[in-house]
């Protein structure tokens, strides 16, 4: 069973539309509604793979009562937090041309009672997990070390655990020492304060956030494939995609995919990259099942191709602070 732990959950409004031209009406071509949150996109890529999840998850108003029934439809477990305030709403507006633009809302502050129960809720839940998941932002009134915090919690409870979350939370968890860590490139470089032009640059921030305290990074680098570093060595992931339709969730699909495969090695990396392959083809933050994955598409090496130029370089110089 995998545990995933949203912070900060969602309901998620996807539109697809030609173009995005300001201050004009814009006609969307298709709608959807999706549970929303990284953690929560993980539990859906778990259960559309006919693996078991539990997810846990505050949940508040009628947006929170509406998230719980469209996740027990796709046939999740949720472990639910009451809050007093209602559960956010986001929006994604995906064109033609594969850019994504994405309204995110702050979400409710919880009080200390309500950031109590939902520690000590991970707890009772991850008795039976293989790994807990903790993804995404932080609410309003949770301080950056609190997932530090379940690092420790889980890991004197003997669970195994995966972060993906990034600034200061993620730098404070690092102190933890979090069995993965899932950053994206931007996160990568804001991690370690440098930018990020070649797939060696995020090699290098790789290594050093395994120095600062991550076990195994698996390093998300959009069109170029991902990246994972552990003990054992480092791998090289990329696949060839024909359409991109939405990137939502693609990450949360691949640490699912990685997960799924155990969780380290080559071949945790190839289903990674297989997961978010299949999913930035379909629409919305639709979850891939076992038929959308096309592993003869997935190749993963070991001779990481240091020199090769990010389609998408990320200049940021300044670090976390």
């Amino acid at each position: 069973m995998i545990l995933t732990v949203t912070p900060n959950p969602s309901l998620d409004r996807t539109y697809e539309v030609q173009a995005l031209k300001r201050g004009e009406v814009i006609r969307a071509e298709t709608e959807r509604m999706d549970p929303g949150g990284k953690g929560v996109n993980v539990s859906r890529a778990v259960a559309a793979a006919g693996r078991r999840t539990v997810a846990v998850l505050p949940l508040g108003g009628a947006p929170g009562a509406l998230l719980a029934d469209l996740l027990d439809a796709q046939g999740i477990e949720v472990a639910p937090v009451p809050v007093y305030g209602a559960t956010r709403s986001n929006i994604a507006l995906a064109e033609a041309d594969g850019v994504l633009t994405k309204i995110n809302a702050p979400g409710p502050q919880l009080s200390a009672a309500e950031q109590e129960l939902l520690l000590e809720t991970v707890r009772e839940q991850s008795r039976d997990a293989d790994w807990i998941a903790c993804c995404g932002s932080l609410p309003r009134g949770l301080a950056p070390s609190w997932y530090a915090d379940v690092v420790t919690r889980a890991h004197a409870g003997g669970s195994r655990i995966a972060l993906d979350t990034s600034g200061r939370a993620l730098l404070e968890a690092l102190r933890a020492r979090p069995d993965v860590v899932k950053p994206n490139a931007e996160e990568l470089a804001e991690a370690v304060g440098r930018p990020l032009v070649t797939v060696g640059d995020a090699l290098k921030a790789a290594d050093e956030l395994r120095g600062m305290g991550a076990g195994a990074v698996l390093a998300s680098l959009g069109a170029d494939g991902q990246l994972l570093v552990d003990g054992a060595g480092a791998w090289f992931g990329s696949a060839h995609v024909d359409t991109v339709r939405s990137n939502v969730g693609a990450g949360d699909s691949s640490l699912a995919g990685f997960l799924i495969a155990g969780g380290s090695g080559p071949e945790a990396l190839a289903s990674a990259v297989a997961h978010g392959a299949a999913a930035v083809q379909l629409p919305g933050s639709v979850m891939p099942t076992p038929a959308d994955l096309d592993p003869s598409a997935v190749s993963v090496t070991a001779d990481v191709p240091v020199d090769r130029l990010l389609t998408e370089p990320v200049l940021l110089t300044e670090p976390v602070s």
